[in-house]
């Protein structure tokens, strides 16, 4: 009987699991088949799923009016420069606030994270006016500084609580073999806290590729990433859903590419100290 019960909660919990999944990618899937439809069956009512006309059209459309590959490069380097800078500097700053903590190391976590809280919006245009006055407006580097600098808090976060699962008795035994402190962070610390180290590098720049608010707005042309590419589909005419979710389509896949990949190192990292 306890083990009849036991087979009918795994069933239901595996049919609700795979519900639920299919409809958080249900909308991904409803973009990639739009991109091969026309723009007037994208819009057809009642939708037509999957028994209409399959055509290519929209992609060359969209090749021939952006350069798709210079987007690509753009989000390339911006999330993977913005993800190791910040890196550099949250590796040490996690470091300190788990392994030599304070009265005040909680505040500054938390005030830390209430800046993720502060609307993007309210602090447009002063950052827009130094990067005018500096000469960063469309430039890879000012977005790129932007995005290492809004993220901070989320990778300061997520290594700290990695930190704090390691033993500081490995860090002690490391001093006293004569360790100095930038050895124990390079060849103690960061080894045994990869996992954790992996999947916040790999969190961080999904939030790079998919930041659109500040591509948007400072950025024009030589600098604009995928997400910028994606909205020169949208027109004072209208929207061109076809063509809209080819872009959208070409601009998700070297993402979603990478998470399939990387799912098992992401899935770890995320609960890297959960079970002890």
């Amino acid at each position: 009987m306890a083990r009849a019960i036991s087979t009918r909660r795994k069933v239901t919990f595996t049919i609700l699991g795979w519900t639920i999944g299919f409809l958080i990618f249900f909308p991904v899937l409803w973009t990639v088949l739009t991109s091969f439809k026309t723009e007037g069956t994208a819009i057809a009512t009642p939708p037509q799923f999957l028994f209409f006309d399959w055509t290519m059209e929209n992609y060359v459309a969209v090749q021939n009016r952006s350069n798709y590959m210079r987007h690509m490069s753009n989000s390339i380097v911006i999330s993977v420069g913005s993800t190791l800078i910040g890196l550099l500097v949250a590796i040490p700053a996690a470091w300190a606030m788990a392994f030599s903590p304070t009265k005040r190391t909680k505040d500054v976590l938390l005030w830390m994270l209430s800046t993720k809280m502060l609307p993007a919006v309210g602090v447009l245009v002063p950052i827009y006016l130094i990067f005018r006055d500096w000469s960063l407006l469309d430039g890879l580097a000012g977005l790129t500084a932007v995005l290492t600098l809004i993220n901070l808090p989320i990778i300061v976060w997520m290594l700290y609580t990695y930190f704090r699962e390691i033993p500081g008795e490995i860090l002690e035994a490391a001093r006293m073999d004569g360790a100095s402190l930038a050895k124990e962070i390079v060849y103690v610390l960061t080894p045994m806290a990869v996992p954790g180290i992996a999947s916040t590098m790999l969190l961080n720049i999904i939030l790079a590729w998919n930041e659109a608010f500040w591509s948007l707005n400072l950025t024009a042309s030589r600098a604009a990433p995928l997400t910028a590419f994606i909205a020169a589909y949208s027109s004072p005419e209208g929207l061109f859903w076809a063509k809209l979710s080819a872009a959208s389509t070409l601009a998700i896949a070297p993402i979603l590419v990478l998470g399939w990949f990387a799912q098992r190192q992401l899935v770890r990292g995320l609960t890297f100290g959960a079970v002890k």
